[in-house]
């Protein structure tokens, strides 16, 4: 009986203990929301702010400190080609290699172009010595001219006292032979006698005879002062004989420069340090003028070219600084200097259409998504290491500022 009256007592302070419990509970539970109200809200609030001040902190870098990964490595580089044919007898550089200024490149057998340049010499050489001794002929020319000149004065003073003797001689005839026939007709009334007669007549034919005599005179000087003139008009004329030779002095001279500059080519150098690649030619090969063996990249100077945003141009200006990073090795930094802004690209044809003659062909249909243009800006490197930097690697940009 006892028994039965213990059990019931039990179960009640179970169900009061349970009570006791569940309320306790409930207090704490209570409790705990209303400081985690609070808690939640505070985290809320600073999430938001952490991720404001973020976007702003990067919105302020990407418009005061503009970077871009669509950057690549840049250098100068010139193709290589012979200017002069020949077997290539010596090639004196490997693919990839790294070659000094003024060191060898390659070599072309110049034996042609030696005998090329000997016989240039030899014929500006003949030409020389013929135009000397054309000169030496000319000095005597000219010699003969002057002689011939003052021959000339002698035979026209020969000429003018020829025509002198001749008018005196005519005076002289006309003389005697008025007189003769003067005193002829006297005879018959004998008022001369027959020896002055016979004198006259005789002094009439001397002076005749002396008339035809410096006539002859004359006409002979005057020969002689045609063949004279004829002689120096002759000697003048070989005297322009040497201009034509003159006049080969410039090809004969061009020639020898064009052997000599041949010949010089036939050993190249590099004009600059740089790096040999797209080697294509081998020892023993015929090299053939303008056709490309390999390509020089120039080693001197590197740039990075990084294709920007039309909105980030502002924040870029020539001499601003900058950082440049190559994706082979992402944690060196490479210092750099902006030293120009692209200021034009290609034109988009869904935008403007095409340009061509005539009217402007339109696109008809419209993109409501409009990209920003993007313009190259080219940062010049300053401390490049030529090992680490090849033509089109990727690289990333950032511009730092003045």
């Amino acid at each position: 009986m006892n028994f039965m009256t213990t059990v019931p007592l039990d179960k009640e302070m179970v169900a009061t203990a349970g009570q006791n419990q569940a309320r306790k509970l409930h207090d704490v539970s209570s409790e705990t929301g209303r400081w985690r109200k609070p808690l939640g809200r505070t985290i809320s609030i600073a999430i938001v702010a952490a991720a404001v001040i973020l976007g702003l902190a990067v919105l302020y870098r990407e418009n005061y400190y503009p970077r871009t990964e669509d950057a690549e490595i840049f250098a100068n580089f010139i193709g290589i080609a012979p200017q002069v044919d020949g077997p290539l007898i010596r090639l004196n550089v490997k693919d990839n290699q790294f070659v000094k200024k003024g060191e060898l490149l390659y070599e072309i057998d110049e034996r042609p172009y030696q005998y090329a340049l000997e016989n240039a010499v030899s014929e500006q050489s003949t030409l020389e010595g013929q135009v000397g001794d054309e000169q030496r002929k000319i000095a005597a020319l000219e010699s003969a001219v002057s002689v011939a000149q003052a021959n000339i004065h002698s035979s026209e003073a020969d000429v003018v006292n020829a025509e002198r003797g001749v008018d005196r001689a005519r005076a002289e005839w006309t003389y005697a032979n008025n007189n003769l026939h003067r005193i002829e007709p006297l005879l018959a009334k004998q008022f001369v006698t027959v020896d002055e007669v016979d004198k006259a007549r005789s002094s009439e034919t001397a002076e005749g005879e002396a008339l035809r005599q410096a006539e002859s005179r004359l006409q002979l000087a005057k020969a002689e002062l045609n063949s004279v003139v004829a002689q120096h008009e002759q000697a003048r004329h070989a005297v322009t004989t040497l201009e034509p030779l003159i006049n080969q002095r410039g090809a004969k001279a061009a020639a020898v420069k064009k052997a000599r500059y041949d010949l010089d080519n036939c050993r190249v150098y590099a004009p600059f340090d740089a790096r040999v690649t797209n080697l294509t030619i081998s020892e023993g090969a015929y090299a053939h003028v303008g056709q490309q063996m390999f390509t020089l990249i120039d080693a001197r100077t590197w740039w990075a070219v990084g294709n920007f945003r039309e909105g980030q141009l502002k924040r870029i200006t020539p001499g601003m600084r900058a950082d440049v990073y190559l994706m082979s090795m992402p944690n060196l930094r490479f210092a750099g200097v902006v030293d120009s802004v692209g200021f034009g690209v290609t034109p988009d044809p869904d935008k403007i259409g095409s340009l061509q003659p005539g009217l402007p062909d339109l696109q008809r249909t419209l993109n409501w998504v409009h990209l920003a243009s993007r313009f190259p800006v080219r940062v010049r490197v300053e401390n490049p290491t030529p090992d680490l930097f090849r033509i089109s690697e990727s690289a990333v940009i950032t511009i730092r500022g003045n």
